[in-house]
């Protein structure tokens, strides 16, 4: 089996193995996906396992930004991984997961994450669980009564010639608000998202939301507020479809404001999705991540990477003034805290050390240790988008 870059002659191909392990796309699916594909093929982020020359798996590798603690870093996210039925159980998904890590590498993602259809496979590669992509369910009337009349938010209809404001604008509200775990499409797919006439898209100076009908209700992609005011308009808008609209289905971080501002909430109708995250550079993901400005910590780690033999060895983890860095040392730390990468990985994205050691991802410390690296990368990591 060999591993290579996809080419454009290989898309047909791509559809008819994701067409039999998945299902076909609609015409128009087809023609959307290819638009999105095609620009990332001369870059090297779509990966082909062939037997000969026959496709027998593919994986792909989106440009993304992704935000810590208000910090962004380059992501890569792993998507479309494939593999033909009749190819399955002979280890072609794992080869193509690990060749999509070291494409990650490569392209200078310093993190990636994806969306399991399986954890095992994933989590032999060195990801592991992080973060959430939650669906709420409100009346589409308790949205509609949250518009305050006084507040003038200007809002205007959004199109592809945006793309370049929206980019702007989500990475200053993910940065005031600071946030951990969403990500932000770059301009060129944004723009063809923005093209979709089944969507209605509006900007605000300081927001924006994206919403469509479904099955004779209403459901939002993203929306997106750093003000009160901004957040009171859109939803407003998203509320006013209520003498048609009974309810609104709108991925949301866990803890948005829009369910502090509902006036009746005595029960959530809630959805989650879990998606798994992996890091690619260890040094220059910490030096790029976000820390609390108050916490100032020196922590010896030990970690372990099987296939990234740059993130294994023994590190002095230092966070101070709301950044923080590792360096190399040598030998080993007799009270370090060790940890595989995915617990490394895990444990960046917010999840407890008591939560990592009980699994078994986390070893030796002390308690000390754990509450220092706990209000250091402590967060509730969550996405709004689907990839």
């Amino acid at each position: 089996m060999e591993i290579r870059h996809l080419a454009s002659d290989d898309l047909d191909a791509v559809l008819d193995i994701r067409r039999r392990a998945f299902g076909p796309l609609s015409g128009s699916g087809a023609d959307t996906w290819r638009k999105l594909v095609s620009p990332m093929l001369p870059e090297g982020r779509y990966l082909g396992a062939f037997d000969g020359t026959r496709l027998v798996g593919a994986a792909r590798i989106n440009p993304y930004v992704q935000w810590w603690h208000g910090r962004p870093l380059s992501m890569g996210g792993v998507a479309g991984v494939t593999v033909s039925p009749e190819d399955r159980g002979r280890g072609v998904g794992r080869a193509l997961t690990a060749a999509a890590v070291e494409r990650c590498a490569q392209l200078g993602h310093a993190v990636s994450a994806l969306y399991p259809a399986t954890t095992p496979l994933y989590r032999k590669a060195g990801y592991e669980h992080a973060g959430v992509f939650q669906r709420i369910t409100v009346p589409a009337e308790a949205l509609r009564t949250l518009g305050d009349p006084g507040a003038a938010v200007k809002l205007r209809r959004m199109g592809p010639a945006d793309a370049a404001e929206l980019v702007a604008l989500i990475g200053r509200v993910h940065t005031a608000t600071r946030a951990s775990g969403p990500l932000c499409f770059d301009e060129r797919t944004w723009r063809l998202w923005l093209e979709d006439d089944d969507d209605f898209c509006y900007l605000a100076e300081d927001g924006f939301v994206v919403y469509r009908w479904s099955d004779g209700d209403i459901e939002v992609d993203n929306l997106l507020a750093r003000s009160e005011a901004t957040a009171r308009a859109l939803w407003s808008l998203v509320g006013s479809a209520s003498t048609v609209a009974k309810s609104v289905t709108a991925y949301v971080d866990p803890a948005d404001p829009v369910l502090w501002m509902l006036r009746e909430r005595s029960k959530d109708e809630v959805a989650q999705t879990r998606w798994m995250f992996r890091l690619i550079d260890l040094p220059a993901a910490v030096e790029g991540r976000g820390f609390p400005a108050g916490v100032s910590i020196e922590a010896p780690l030990v970690v372990t990477d099987p296939q990234r033999e740059a993130n294994t060895g023994t590190w002095v983890l230092r966070v101070n003034g709301g950044s923080g860095f590792v360096t190399r040392e040598a030998g080993e730390a007799g009270e370090a805290t060790r940890l595989t990468i995915g617990g490394m990985s895990a444990l960046f994205a917010g999840v407890s050390t008591a939560t990592l050691r009980r699994a078994g991802l986390l070893t030796g410390g002390s308690p000390e240790a754990d509450d220092a690296l706990d209000a250091a990368f402590g967060c509730a990591a969550y996405m709004i988008d689907y990839f």
